[in-house]
């Protein structure tokens, strides 16, 4: 039966960019499910997560396999009400220095428990990641789901990052596969709302989009997901963090509700930065040039420990673009969850708590 799906699958959706025919939810749901349970062949695989990719997937198809994700995902809820995942690119930063890995520690020191996960590398760009930079920073990141709900029950911690390969060992599992894939399957934009830490009463979603179809996306698969809200920001480099000197641009949603969108100006944070986001130092930037989707030439570990080191500096009260970062993505967040009534109420609110120490301190109690 597995072989004869696939079969039918696969002759609907990779007949070229004219004759490809779209697929049912619970088709794309079971076809992913053989994927993930390796029972096709890899190659049939293969085709199934970029075929769907190369004709374009429809809000069926990306939430059939977004299903199929979420049932092989091993999830833990919270011992706090509501918590905040943080969903940043799987394949990391190659143009810019990451402060996003320090947004989650950030929260917790203003109250708000706070997650983020992703993998130790990702094609098709393999750049720096959460995890390489947090574990620069001397932190946890081989956490199993439960431990990081308990974390951010913490009061003295109130985050953690979870890996994939502990919350979804089938879908890491596909790791070698996209490599060879090399461009981005079908599957990078459903991974990310796993969601594998919940909260007891909400769960809210804080993802980034670079192109402009992916907010409807995005919400409508969050809203699947069971995610009560939803911060979906234009990003440098696709994260979470938007640029530091030209305005941006968030779309959101309350309650399960349709989405909406904000525009902003970072000047009136009190942000004045001549440059869009951190930059990674001399000498271990990758040759310009390349294309973003393209593996980088750059030290990632180096650079990982130079975003680790600004981070920590950030979170210390150090000034800099590291530290205007998070107070650009922690304002639309407090912003966002009604914890202020305005950006520039919750940009003063996390300087303020920059400045106390208190979210250095989350770092050194995660630790422990």
């Amino acid at each position: 039966m597995s072989v004869a799906l696939m079969n039918s699958i696969l002759k609907r959706i990779a007949t070229g960019p004219e004759l490809s025919k779209d697929i049912s939810r619970d088709e794309a749901r079971e076809g992913m499910r053989l994927v993930l349970d390796a029972r096709v062949d890899p190659v049939q695989a293969g085709v199934f997560l970029i075929a769907l990719r190369m004709k374009r997937e429809t809000d069926d198809e990306n939430c059939g396999m977004l299903e199929a994700i979420r049932a092989a995902t091993r999830r833990a809820t919270a011992p706090v009400d509501e918590v905040l995942d943080i969903a940043d690119p799987y394949d990391g930063y190659n143009r810019t220095l990451p402060a996003s890995p320090f947004l989650a520690p950030l929260l917790a020191a203003c109250g708000v428990a706070a997650l983020s996960h992703g993998v130790e590398s990702m094609g098709p760009k393999y750049g720096v990641t959460h995890r390489q930079v947090l574990r620069a920073a001397g932190l946890p990141v081989d956490l199993e789901p439960e431990a990081a709900a308990a974390r951010l029950g913490d009061p003295g911690i109130g985050w953690a990052y979870v890996d994939q390969k502990a919350f979804c060992p089938k879908l890491y599992a596909l790791a070698g596969l996209r490599s060879l894939i090399v461009k981005r399957p079908a599957i990078t934009t459903a991974e990310v709302l796993a969601g594998p830490v919940r909260g007891r009463l909400k769960t809210h979603l804080l993802t980034g989009y670079v192109h402009k179809p992916y907010p409807r996306i995005y919400a409508l698969l969050a809203r699947h997901a069971g995610f009560d809200s939803a911060l979906i920001v234009r990003g440098v480099e696709g994260g979470v963090i938007p640029g530091l000197r030209q305005p941006g641009k968030v779309f959101y949603y309350h309650d399960r509700g349709e989405e909406q969108s904000m525009e902003f100006a970072p000047a009136d944070l009190g942000i004045d930065q001549p440059m869009r986001a951190p930059q990674i130092p001399a000498g271990l930037a990758r040759e310009a040039g390349q294309d973003d989707e393209v593996a980088g030439t750059q030290d990632n570990e180096a650079v990982a420990r130079a975003a680790a080191e600004a981070g920590m500096g950030a979170l210390a009260g150090a000034p800099g673009p590291t530290r205007e970062s998070l107070v650009l993505g922690g304002a639309l967040c407090l912003w966002h969850l009604k914890r202020r009534d305005s950006l520039e109420s919750a940009a003063r609110a996390v300087r303020e708590v920059l400045d106390s120490g208190r979210a250095s301190e989350r770092l050194r109690h995660q630790r422990r």
